[in-house]
């Protein structure tokens, strides 16, 4: 299967990085970056309940039949993901994020090693959140 660019080029700005702890610190600096949600936003429709930490995402349609992210995260490491994720999902259409395959962009970053079970889990309840405002959106 045929890699998403945008995907490997965050693989690729990971694989820079020496170990783990250069690559945390990285996902927390991301965190750190990411604008700021607004706070209307931040309801339960937009909560991801599966995340032991307190995440919202939300997707808003553009004139161009994209999508654009936000997000927010009460801890630093998820909130970094939540980075990934919005700067990976935004600005593409509904379609393009329902064929992007995370599956690639987690393993390619060892995430799955590094990040407790219940983080795992919470992760992809995020990216399936993100999938599903995306198909409802592009229905």
């Amino acid at each position: 299967m045929h890699q998403d660019a945008a995907i490997q080029a965050i693989i690729d700005d990971f694989d820079l990085l020496d170990d783990w702890d250069q690559r945390y610190q990285y996902l927390v600096e991301l965190g750190e970056r990411l604008p700021a949600m607004d706070p209307a936003d931040k309801t339960e429709d937009n909560r991801v309940v599966e995340c032991m930490s307190l995440v919202h995402v939300v997707a808003r349609p553009t004139e161009g039949g994209r999508l654009v992210y936000a997000g927010d995260c009460d801890t630093a490491i998820i909130k970094g993901v939540v980075a990934l994720l919005v700067g990976l999902f935004s600005n593409r259409s509904a379609e393009e994020i329902a064929a992007l395959d995370v599956d690639d962009l987690f393993t390619g970053l060892a995430l799955d090693e590094h990040l407790s079970p219940n983080r795992h889990v919470g992760v992809f309840a995020i990216v399936n959140k993100m999938q599903r405002q995306a198909a409802a959106l592009g229905a």
